[in-house]
């Protein structure tokens, strides 16, 4: 293994200028993760339009028939790649047919026309996604660290805990944590969740498209990681029924007006314009958030919308801080763990300001 090892990580700079660009896209799934690397005959590369159109079998991701499969993808956002350094890159793409219209998995397309907007892209909306997930052994699919089918002890000792009895998967959590650093995502932070082998990221403070295309990238990351060790990574957003916390993707969201003096007034006018679509968020805020959003766990009811300063049983929070300057953020908490990002944020924006 340590000289498989020694060769994936051989330094090319020196006999090559030749670099590899790992293609990520999104499956027919809508939460299924894909890639493939091609080599390029120069690198360095910042700049996604001057990489090259590429394409793959749509009819093996449940996104084209076989008679017709072809399906294009262009590259969208650069990162760093953290698994083979130097000048290699991870390219965040999207998935269009052959004559050039987006495929209806296509959800960065949308998201992109509304961040364009001028009257969405003058109010520099940020993001903050809080990205909840739960680490799993494989094979059972229970989670890591519990009793094969029994369960560890109740909730309380492992929300931001330390210790072998409390922590399970920190040397994954942390692997990931750098890996982001160095591709140059703008992850804020990392925690242990309240239940036992959950944890949490946090990317932001990231401006329209690019918190889309960050999360994903940092979810396809924490795949890799945790597929060298072994382990599975649970986007459900309650992986185990009953007593235990479920999965959330928490939005915090500003504008340039709510961050603004006065802004108070701007993210209650916000508020009140989510409150009024209510379903249509929760429609497109993740699949089986009905049994995440039952009113316990740190959870509204999926049912009605509500709103409270400092309440995390609230579907909308706002933080003290906001309230006592007058001006900042506030947290959507309804999107699930395996919501889509670009969905998400888009559909905020949309809502809030348009």
């Amino acid at each position: 293994m340590s000289e498989l090892l020694n060769i994936a990580n051989l330094d090319l700079s020196s006999v090559t200028g030749k670099i590899s660009a790992e293609y990520i896209w999104i499956g027919g799934t809508g939460m299924d993760l894909r890639s493939k690397a091609r080599t390029l005959s120069d690198g360095p590369v910042t700049d996604p339009s001057k990489l090259p159109k590429w394409n793959y079998d749509g009819s093996s991701t449940e996104q084209a028939s076989g008679d017709d499969s072809e399906v294009i993808i262009y590259p969208q956002a650069i990162f760093k790649d953290p698994f083979r350094g130097g000048n290699n890159i991870l390219v965040m793409c999207d998935a269009y047919t052959p004559a050039g219209a987006p495929i209806p998995t296509n959800k960065r397309h949308n998201a992109a026309n509304i961040f364009n907007n001028p009257t969405v892209a003058a109010e520099e909306p940020w993001y903050g996604i809080e990205q909840e997930y739960t680490l799993l052994q494989k094979g059972s699919n229970w989670p890591l660290g519990w009793p094969l089918g029994g369960f560890p002890g109740p909730q309380g000792p492992y929300y931001c805990g330390v210790g072998a009895e409390n922590s399970f998967g920190r040397n994954i959590v942390d692997a990931h944590y750098k890996a982001c650093l160095y591709a140059g995502i703008n992850i804020s932070g990392v925690n242990a969740e309240v239940m036992p082998g959950q944890w949490e990221f946090q990317v932001g403070p990231a401006v329209g498209i690019s918190a889309g295309d960050e999360v994903w990238v940092a979810r396809y990351i924490l795949e890799r990681v945790a597929e060298i060790d072994g382990v599975v990574v649970s986007f459900d957003p309650k992986p185990v029924p009953g007593d235990w916390n479920g999965a959330g993707a928490h939005t915090n969201y500003s504008t340039k007006s709510m961050r603004n003096d006065g802004g108070i007034d701007v993210i209650n006018k916000a508020i009140e314009k989510l409150s009024l679509k209510h379903k249509e968020h929760i429609a497109a805020y993740g699949e089986g958030n009905e049994r995440r959003l039952t009113g316990k766990h740190e959870t509204a009811s999926i049912d009605s919308f509500s709103w409270g300063v400092a309440n995390r049983g609230a579907s909308v929070r706002v933080g003290r801080d906001t309230q006592k300057a007058g001006k900042g953020y506030f947290e959507d908490r309804r999107p699930a763990s395996n919501m889509d990002p670009y969905i998400v944020t888009s559909m905020i924006a949309e809502t809030t300001i348009l």
